[in-house]
């Protein structure tokens, strides 16, 4: 093996950790991007029909986003419409396995939807629950 090189069955130190994300843009991604980079299984929920809004931001190779994937790498991903009472049913029972979820909406959004950290950790007691927000 070279020296600084990593062996193939090398997961990182967050292996068997499970991450929803509710993330977009950047700052929120970053996080959740630095988390799959550590080997946590992070799944993204993206909205039905568009998906995440950076699968639009240039520059784009193929007709894809380089800006997504650069974000967004390392994750698996999962359409759920959250305006509706089966995906909102959908995240509460992905939230109960869970060991964390991030997400950076504007305040109050996930608690409107009935996803905030009061609901999905009275299912989850262990739950880490990750705001982000530019607003106070």
């Amino acid at each position: 093996m070279q020296p600084g090189s990593v062996p193939s069955s090398w997961a990182g130190p967050l292996q068997g950790i499970r991450v929803l994300d509710f993330t977009r843009v950047l700052a929120g991604p970053a996080a959740s991007v630095a988390l799959a980079d550590l080997g946590a299984e992070v799944l993204k929920v993206e909205p039905p029909e568009t998906g995440d809004e950076t699968r639009l931001f240039p520059p784009f190779r193929d007709k894809v986003s380089h800006y997504f994937l650069s974000v967004n790498r390392g994750k698996k991903s999962i359409v759920v419409d959250l305006k509706t009472d089966a995906g909102v049913a959908l995240v509460r029972d992905l939230a109960s396995k869970c060991d964390i979820l991030i997400e950076n909406y504007r305040p109050g959004v996930m608690e409107r939807l009935g996803l905030g950290y009061a609901a999905l950790s009275a299912n989850n007691p262990r739950l880490i629950y990750c705001a982000i927000s530019g607003l106070e």
